[in-house]
């Protein structure tokens, strides 16, 4: 839920202790090119 109003896969990442953002992915069933761009461009 949070993921889809935020589009923060970082915060997510944080939020579920995952240390590799590919579990965040696999996780949140998204498309990874689409997270790593969410990510990039996301400061926390």
């Amino acid at each position: 839920m949070i993921y889809r109003k935020t589009k923060n896969i970082r915060a997510i990442q944080l939020l579920l202790g995952h240390s590799n953002l590919e579990s965040t992915v696999r996780y949140l069933g998204v498309e990874l090119d689409d997270a790593l761009d969410v990510a990039e461009n996301t400061e926390i």
